[in-house]
């Protein structure tokens, strides 16, 4: 089936990081009055290559819904055409996308939150944490976490590749549930920072909440239980293991798939269910 496409025209780029070539690419759909999305989805670009073959290529969305605008985080690849594409768009110009798409979002209600991110899939976690904590439009100063403890983990080889930096600097200051952790695997002598990967720095969060092990909601109160005489023990076990999970902290990882599995071998080794553990990998 055909997917309606809209024509997104670059308003603004700016390179964040000049060693590893990542920018960072602000649209807006003037179709449009609103492009609705959900904080973590990703569109899919669209465009024709030198030799007249269309090319589609998919982007996690680097900000919360805002009107008819929306972010990338795109890191040049030397021999990639859409990488190169859309860095070297001229401001002004124009893309054809469809979506949004995808379910690596929020789960509702929010919990506690473990964001746990390398590369470019820092993206949609900057969704995730403007759509938490707005800072522009009517809902600024809001906060949807509800005070929920939040915390990013972000990793990457060294510290001019911290994408978003200054911006997560300044949540971790203005709010107090947000907790910004970045480590770095291939770090100089000079950086003062946690080093290595990020599957490493799970163990002291997790800990620190007790482990943070799935909860199952009681069927009944231990007084309905114990009054319903007529129950069989087998009908009382069928219950419990109807009932859906809940939860009380979540984990979203989005990266490399090294990295991805790394993170939910660790967290179920801490004894996490696997609906617990949320991620998204583009390789």
């Amino acid at each position: 089936m055909q997917r309606p496409t809209y024509t997104a025209r670059l308003t603004q780029k700016a390179c964040i990081s000049e060693s590893a070539q990542c920018y960072h690419l602000e649209f807006v759909i003037d179709e449009m009055e609103r492009f609705d999305f959900a904080p973590g989805q990703f569109l899919s670009a669209v465009a024709v290559d030198g030799r007249g073959k269309s090319q589609t290529r998919a982007y996690s969305i680097a900000s919360a819904s805002s009107s008819n605008r929306f972010d990338l985080c795109v890191n040049r690849v030397e021999s990639g055409f859409f990488s190169n594409y859309l860095v070297d768009l001229p401001v002004g110009d124009s893309v054809q996308v469809h979506g949004p798409h995808g379910h690596f979002v929020l789960r509702n209600p929010v919990t506690d939150s473990i964001f746990v991110a390398t590369g470019t899939g820092i993206a949609p976690m900057r969704g995730f944490t403007q759509w938490l904590f707005p800072e522009t439009g009517p809902d600024a100063g809001m906060d949807r976490s509800e005070g929920r403890q939040i915390w990013l983990i972000y990793g990457t080889r060294h510290e001019s590749e911290i994408y978003y930096r200054d911006y997560f600097d300044r949540l971790a200051e203005e709010r107090e549930n947000f907790h910004y952790v970045t480590t770095l695997s291939r770090a100089g002598d000079e950086w003062t920072g946690k080093r290595g990967y990020v599957q490493e720095h799970l163990g002291p969060i997790v800990e620190s909440r007790g482990g943070a092990l799935a909860s199952i909601q009681a069927v009944t109160s231990a007084n309905s239980v114990a009054g319903a005489v007529a129950d069989t023990v087998v009908a009382v076990e069928e219950q419990v293991v109807a009932q859906p999970l809940a939860f009380d902290i979540h984990t979203y990882i989005c990266g490399l798939n090294n990295m991805v599995s790394a993170v939910r071998e660790r967290l179920t080794g801490h004894g996490w269910h696997k609906k617990q553990i949320i991620f998204e990998r583009y390789d």
